[in-house]
């Protein structure tokens, strides 16, 4: 069987690796065909700022070039590869608390929705990293050859035969059993599932958000910030956050989410705040907006904030992208995951996780079914093929769409609280978080419905029930 990723990024490389692990041997071949197509150099020796990010950016991605992955993403990967795990890990910073604040310094809630493996054992911790330094992990363990950099410019579902895929450069189509769109909130694979429209019926939705980010030494802020801690800062005119997003390199434990270490010499930080129409970022005024920047904080009292804003400089601007609800991820073999089916919004701390869990519940339905495919006639026909991509993507959209719709509604609502606000809207959002902080287990609850979460468990029921 050949596969066909489309993406070599979070999600493209997690579903390659997923594969590999998973999928049976086919009988009398070493093992199946599995290939990713991607637009932009990533050669694993490759810098953040030579690959562009094109028009849209990946809603995983925290802004300033961070992210967070919550337990449950981290279980993804520790069942995947523990070395893979500790890799992440060491690359990032573990933290086990969550705090909100108000612009005046007040602390209005904190909140730690660590999960314990079992009674006995320490909290598995959120670790929080920069979205290069995640990627690398991955994108080391994927052999060189098996990623191609070519641009497609689309991709035929077909109902039977194989699926074709067409490059922009007009080089020759190819065809491919299987054709997974790891592609982002601009995916070309999703439009091959309503290629009756002449434009794509769901675009990606700019949400009226932007953000602006980047990193500063930790030394500058060590003595005001927390250790082990991510910091959310709400006003009326905006949101500002901040996290270590590294660990000492001397730090023991510093390859263990379990722990808490002491930090490194990076300090992660973002801005978010409302814009009425998607800025174009190649040609923003960084300067400018570093001064707006310093202005729509200048009054708010965290000193790490005002320690960050002495010593900033802006790179880059970030609009918040979010994909429309599509009725489905799937069409005669070419299934979509991560953000090319559901871009989440930066407040929902989901994103990278709950692309990893798409690609191991995924991986872990076709080689269900391709394990127990009937040995009667030609069972590696496209025919088969289709039948049993037909069954496992149903099955993988009953037990994704669902979950990740109420991680997006949640999100959505938390969202809200970035935008402007009147100063009598503002307080009342400072008095029900202040409020909510008393009563933690509110919060606690709703995280830890999704923090301990586990994918691989709810696919091994799916199955067990055969629907």
């Amino acid at each position: 069987m050949k596969i066909v990723i489309i993406g070599a990024g979070i999600s493209g490389c997690a579903m390659y690796l997923e594969l590999q692990k998973h999928l049976p041997k086919p009988e009398g071949s070493e093992s199946h065909e599995i290939v990713i197509y991607e637009a932009y150099n990533t050669e694993a020796d490759t810098t953040a700022e030579q690959r562009p990010d094109g028009p849209t950016l990946s809603a995983t991605l925290l802004v300033g070039g961070g992210l967070g992955i919550a337990p449950n993403g981290l279980r993804v990967l520790q069942r995947l590869d523990d070395s893979l795990l500790r890799d992440v890990v060491r690359g990032g910073y573990a933290v086990s608390s969550s705090n909100l604040k108000s612009k005046n310094g007040s602390l209005l809630m904190s909140l730690k929705p660590s999960v314990s493996k079992t009674a006995d054992s320490p909290p598995m911790n959120m670790v929080m990293s920069s979205r290069d330094s995640f990627w690398r992990c991955l994108r080391a363990r994927v052999p060189d050859d098996c990623i191609i950099n070519k641009r497609i410019e689309k991709v035929v579902a077909r109902p039977d035969g194989r699926n074709q895929i067409f490059f922009v450069d007009s080089s020759p189509s190819i065809e491919a059993d299987l054709v997974i769109g790891a592609d982002g909130v601009r995916s070309t694979a999703k439009r091959a599932l309503f290629s009756d429209a002449k434009e794509d019926p769901y675009p990606p939705h700019y949400e009226g958000l932007v953000g602006v980010g980047g990193f500063i030494p930790a030394s500058e802020v060590k003595d005001v910030v927390e250790k082990g801690s991510v910091n959310f800062i709400f006003g009326g005119n905006g949101f500002f956050g901040y996290f270590f997003s590294n660990s000492a390199e001397d730090a023991p434990n510093r390859d263990s989410p379990y722990h808490l270490c002491e930090p490194g010499d990076l300090l992660s930080w973002w801005s978010t705040y409302e814009i009425e129409e998607c800025p174009d970022h190649k040609n923003i005024d960084k300067a400018d907006v570093t001064r707006q920047l310093q202005k729509r904080h200048a009054e708010w009292k965290d000193p790490a904030i005002q320690k960050i804003l002495a010593s900033l400089e802006v790179e880059r601007m970030y609009p918040t992208w979010t994909s429309p609800s599509i009725p489905t991820w799937e069409r005669d073999g070419v299934i979509l995951v991560g953000d090319a089916a559901h871009a989440l919004p930066p407040s929902s701390g989901q994103g990278s996780s709950q692309a990893l869990e798409d690609v191991e519940a995924l991986a872990l339905i076709l080689a269900h079914h391709l394990r127990n495919e009937p040995k009667t006639g030609d069972s590696t026909s496209s025919g088969a093929y289709k039948t049993i991509f037909k069954v496992a993507a149903g099955q993988y959209m009953a037990i994704r769409q669902p979950h990740v719709s109420k991680i997006l509604q949640a999100a959505q609502e938390n969202q809200n609280k970035k935008r402007e606000m009147g100063i009598i809207q503002e307080y009342m959002m400072y008095g029900f978080l202040k409020l909510v902080g008393f009563f933690p287990s509110l919060m606690t609850t709703k995280l830890r419905s999704v923090v301990e979460y586990n994918v691989e468990d709810h696919v091994a029921e799916i199955l067990a029930k055969g629907n």
